[in-house]
């Protein structure tokens, strides 16, 4: 089931569908950053600036590597604003596509399962819930691999077991409650956890990939939906046969 969804996940990013919710995604997330870059180098100018001309206005006369020392701290809090905000890219992105998700599912069940009666999207509400724990999953999975990285042989091992884990229960969760209420994709992660976990592995591996990991929401949203309906099949098939 994992292969299957994964191929039909990977066939059905170029649908035009998904490359909207990437294209709206991608210029929102670009806005916001940029807003963001505005706002604290807008803050630093403003707080940090009059602070180190007056520090350096004194009544004697400063030795000359001090004018150095002021430019290369500059240098350093702009270089320091430039990883912070490329740390950003990934959680802000999916904070953002999480909005769209359900665009992008309703269009994969239409194309991919026409006979199949359509899912139900998400309130405004649990939309925003599940697109801050997404956000919250990647900077988990993006501090878990900084701190990991001075441990060998295992930080690879934790970083795909932790988001591996949590990606995998967080995208089947919003696949599974577009066709059912919480007690149902509880249901279906406990039958399933483990093809759950490995699907996560997928999209964990796929976060990993640099550049090409702002699409991990929708990725991880494809897959889950192809999975979801592979396991909906099976009970479907087990319920009859019951």
């Amino acid at each position: 089931m994992i292969f299957d969804a994964t191929l039909k996940a990977l066939r059905s990013m170029p649908d035009p569908a998904m490359r909207g919710v990437f294209w709206k995604t991608l210029g929102l997330t670009i806005l916001a950053l940029v807003a963001a870059w505005f706002a604290i180098s807008s803050g630093f100018t403003e707080l940090a600036l009059p602070w180190v001309s007056d520090f350096f206005q004194l009544d004697y006369e400063l030795p000359k590597w001090t004018g150095w020392l002021s430019f290369f701290a500059l240098v350093t809090a702009g270089l320091g604003l430039a990883v912070g905000l490329a740390f950003l890219l990934g959680p802000v992105s999916a904070l953002i596509a999480g909005l769209f998700l359900d665009d992008a599912a309703e269009s994969l069940e239409r194309s991919d399962y026409p006979d199949d009666p359509p899912g139900t999207a998400m309130r405004i509400g649990e939309s925003i819930v599940l697109s801050v724990k997404f956000a919250g999953i990647v900077i988990l999975g993006n501090i878990v691999a900084l701190i990991l990285l001075l441990v060998p042989g295992v930080n690879l091992v934790a970083f795909f077991v932790v988001n591996g884990y949590l990606l995998g229960r967080e995208f089947f969760q919003f696949a599974a409650r577009r066709f059912g209420p919480e007690d149902y994709a509880r249901m279906l992660r406990a039958r399933y956890g483990m093809t759950i976990f490995g699907a996560g592995l997928v999209i964990a591996a796929f976060l990993a990939i640099p550049i090409v990991n702002i699409l991990t929401p929708l990725f991880g949203a494809a897959l889950m939906v192809h999975l979801h309906k592979s396991i909906a099949a099976r009970e479907a098939s087990r319920a009859r046969r019951v």
